[in-house]
């Protein structure tokens, strides 16, 4: 009965030690003519603990990785989010239509 338990810190050690960047790269777009940029989410390992810990000072530590992914993940994600639509209204811009 302590598998309900375990699924949360199962779930916080694979995401220990990641953050969430945004990421940008130019792709051309045929119908415009043009190189567009856009924005992308880009998952980085930064590491994991490495020491052994205790008890509560584990659970502890998965907390907080797992607290610093979900922020960089919300941070990074409204970067991309507003990135993407600078981008958009920056295409459209300079888009001209092949015939």
């Amino acid at each position: 009965m302590r598998l309900p338990l375990i699924l949360p810190l199962v779930a916080a050690a694979a995401l220990a030690g990641c953050v969430y960047v945004p990421r940008t790269t130019e792709v051309y777009d045929e119908g415009c003519g043009i190189v567009a940029k856009q924005m992308t989410l880009d998952m980085q390992q930064v590491g994991g603990f490495s020491g052994g810990c205790v008890n509560q000072g584990c659970s502890a530590l998965l907390a907080a990785m797992g607290a610093v992914t979900v922020a960089s993940a919300v941070v990074s994600g409204s970067i991309v989010i507003a990135g993407n639509v600078v981008y958009w209204f920056e295409k459209r811009g300079q888009c001209v239509t092949q015939p």
